[in-house]
């Protein structure tokens, strides 16, 4: 496996610890619902640490990209696990197809939407775009027990815009449509107002059609963009 995921982690260590900051940890564990340690680490410092500590290292096969995440996932301040995502997100694409159960794993694991998220939207969706036969694992997901499962399945499109399956995550959305669970509904939502971005009538149409399956937080999340571009249209309009 060679020294990558040894040497990775024992500098991004060694960097995060340095900018420990107690006052700012209290806070972001209160904003976490005191779920998690922290170091009190803000996302752009810590992104910078991570450039520096592993500047110069090369890139890791994915058997070494694998090994450091796991060390950084057990470790108990939650940002070495934001650090095991960026990079996860970073280096995806030495990712082979059957690295997809161990992404499940980190979703699943210390569970909560910052990184289940992050790790849906970078990692799985790009994983899947590069390997099509992946797309019946998605289709399990969103069958799973686990809302942090499904609620990777409903959002692993979110970056895809012109490329995305339109039947598959309107399916996937009607689906879980009648979940009562908030993440799952603010997922839907979440999803169908990011395509909003791609294909608007399209989500209008998909809305309407299904307006009394969606729950009311998922109507409101979808049409949230094109509502207030409307507003927006409509004040100019005026304005002339």
């Amino acid at each position: 496996m060679g020294a990558w995921p040894t040497e990775a982690v024992d500098r991004i260590r060694r960097g995060f610890e340095a900018a420990r900051n107690d006052v700012r940890a209290a806070g972001m564990r209160w904003y976490m619902r005191d779920q998690f340690p922290f170091l009190g680490i803000q996302t752009p410092e810590r992104r910078r640490l991570l450039r520096e500590a592993t500047a110069g290292l090369g890139r890791p096969s994915a058997e070494q990209l694998l090994a450091a995440a796991r060390t950084l996932w057990s470790l108990p301040e939650r940002e070495y696990q934001y650090a095991a995502t960026d990079l996860l997100t970073r280096h995806e694409r030495v990712l082979p197809a059957d690295a997809l159960s161990e992404i499940r794993e980190f979703i699943v694991t210390k569970a909560w939407w910052d990184t289940v998220d992050a790790l849906a939207a970078r990692v799985v969706g790009p994983m899947v775009l590069r390997h099509p036969e992946l797309v019946p694992e998605m289709d399990a997901w969103i069958e799973s027990d686990d809302l942090w499962v499904t609620r990777s399945a409903i959002l692993h499109q979110l970056t895809y815009k012109a490329r995305t399956d339109e039947e598959r995550l309107f399916r996937y959305c009607l689906r879980r449509a009648g979940d009562s669970d908030f993440f799952i509904r603010k997922a839907i939502g979440w999803a169908l107002r990011e395509y909003s971005k791609t294909a608007p009538d399209a989500v209008i149409a998909f809305v309407s059609a299904h307006a009394d399956a969606l729950s009311p937080l998922s109507k409101r999340e979808a049409l949230q963009r094109i509502e207030r571009e409307k507003r927006r249209a409509d004040a100019a309009d005026q304005a002339r």
